[in-house]
């Protein structure tokens, strides 16, 4: 994609500006339902993903008047690089048989890495045939249709532990993932996203509420790469995430790192200030920042603003929220 010159992105977000609405006297409820939709020529725009996928995110995808020309630039630039669909191979090279007192499976390493271009990123994951099995069990009570073709893997009485099963699962796991990937709208699907990453992210939240967070750091980095890909055209999706890593990076002391995923957390939250992760994070970003010696009084003036608008409710902090993700 050619880059835009400075005269048309000057263009651009005047003309974004020019139609923003910026009086309303609805209620904040009323206001996430008429709340002006940028004009986006983008497909995966018009698409509508599964309602499931946008869960977390409680505004429309359009820009408010009271963005900064800087916020702005930066919203348009998150919305171009959104057109641009990232595709996604998937292989799993290899196995090992895992046996417990009562139990024995096998494991399937499962390697994803993004087409088109070296991927020094690529992430690494394992699951069982259970997890496969339930996967296409709740895909089949959404998309029955679509899957009607598809052809799964059966459990067979004995020799499930033979090489040659084994090979053969390996083969037609392969291609099971990549024909998923294929359907845009099981790919966008909250049951396949989770099915990829829900069992890292309740370890990585486990280790958390344990106060174990080098490890659950570990475990966050490794799975963020993957949910933003994943969730591409949903960007408030990994916010969560963010802030979890930023949560951890602040009571590892580290201060600069977690202000500096706390900003990537924002830019996604910039039109959307209903999110529930919204003021914990400005006021979390807030104190890094004076912390830091950093400029604070532009997060001071957008949590005083978000306050004014809002009737005053019990908010929780950015860790208390954190620890209250996948729970169950």
């Amino acid at each position: 994609m050619e880059q835009d010159s400075p005269c048309t992105a000057e263009r651009e977000l005047l003309e974004a500006v020019s139609r923003i609405t910026t009086s309303s006297t609805t209620s904040p409820s009323d206001e996430e339902e008429n709340e002006p939709k940028a004009e986006i020529s983008c497909q995966v725009r018009k698409e509508n993903p599964e309602k499931d996928d946008m869960q977390d995110s409680s505004a429309t995808l359009s820009p408010n008047s009271s963005m900064t020309t800087k916020e702005l630039q930066e919203y348009w630039r998150n919305e171009k690089r959104q057109c641009k669909q990232i595709k996604l191979l998937f292989e799993i090279p290899s196995t090992r048989i895992v046996e417990h007192h009562l139990s024995k499976y096998v494991m399937y390493k499962i390697i994803i890495l993004q087409t088109g271009s070296f991927d020094s990123n690529k992430s690494v994951i394992e699951r069982r045939y259970s997890d496969f099995e339930k996967l296409h069990r709740n895909l089949l009570e959404e998309f029955s249709e679509e899957l009607e073709d598809v052809t799964f893997p059966k459990k067979t009485l004995t020799g499930n532990f033979t090489e040659e099963i084994i090979n053969e699962r390996k083969l037609a796991f392969k291609d099971y993932l990549r024909l998923l990937y294929s359907m845009k709208y099981i790919r966008r699907s909250k049951k396949f996203i989770d099915f990829l990453t829900r069992p890292e992210l309740q370890e990585a939240y486990g280790c958390l509420r344990g106060g174990q967070y080098t490890k659950a750091l570990e475990i966050l980095l490794e799975v963020i790469g993957l949910q933003e890909r994943l969730t591409r055209g949903n960007p408030v999706a990994i916010v969560p995430t963010l802030c979890a890593i930023v949560v951890c990076h602040k009571d590892l002391e580290n201060p600069a790192s977690a202000f500096e995923y706390g900003e990537k957390a924002l830019s996604r939250l910039c039109v959307h200030t209903s999110h529930r992760y919204y003021m914990p994070l400005l006021e979390t970003m807030i104190s890094l920042a004076y912390e830091l010696g950093k400029d604070f009084l532009s997060l001071q003036e957008k949590l005083e603003e978000w306050k004014t608008k809002k009737d005053p409710v019990r908010v929780f902090t950015l860790k208390e929220l954190a620890v209250r993700e996948y729970v169950r």
